[in-house]
């Protein structure tokens, strides 16, 4: 599949709400927002991510379709990346494509990633475009109703 990404379009959003309140896909990534399921809060969230010059978002096509999204945001030095990719995708190296690509965009480093200990398939995706493990928290997984530990990589330059 040709996997490119182009900024996020209005036409997007639902797209994005349904991937992102798939109940499979929330128990996976772990850490996701309770206003996830409010649509209010869903547009207003990406309102504010599409209009504030320190977040690169972008969404994820294959072939043409809307598959996923992916952004960096946060402070400078402590930038960290972020992907959706619908689960209907899952295994096709989607991910890891669309992060490259990310990557290739926003060539600032340092560059952060967190995901939940136990999620095999992101750690995986992150260990293909170059973070490494650099430590272990815990935190309340929302999509897990309990603390679960979760892995901080590293990308460096």
């Amino acid at each position: 599949m040709d996997v490119s990404l182009r900024p996020v379009h209005d036409s997007d959003l639902p797209v994005f709400y349904r991937q992102m309140n798939d109940p499979e896909s929330n128990r996976v990534a772990a850490f996701t927002s309770p206003k996830t399921a409010d649509r209010t809060l869903f547009d207003a969230h990406w309102k504010k991510l599409r209009e504030s010059p320190d977040v690169v978002a972008r969404t994820v096509l294959a072939d043409g379709d809307v598959v996923g999204s992916a952004c960096v945001y946060g402070e400078p030095g402590e930038r960290e990346v972020t992907y959706w990719i619908d689960r209907a995708y899952w295994g096709r190296g989607l991910a890891t494509a669309a992060l490259r690509a990310l990557l290739a965009e926003v060539p600032e480093r340092p560059l952060y990633a967190r995901a939940a200990a136990d999620n095999a398939g992101s750690l995986r995706v992150l260990g293909k475009c170059g973070f490494r493990v650099t430590a272990r928290a815990s935190g309340f997984a929302h999509a897990r109703g309990e603390e679960i530990a979760e892995d901080v990589l590293l990308l460096e330059g």
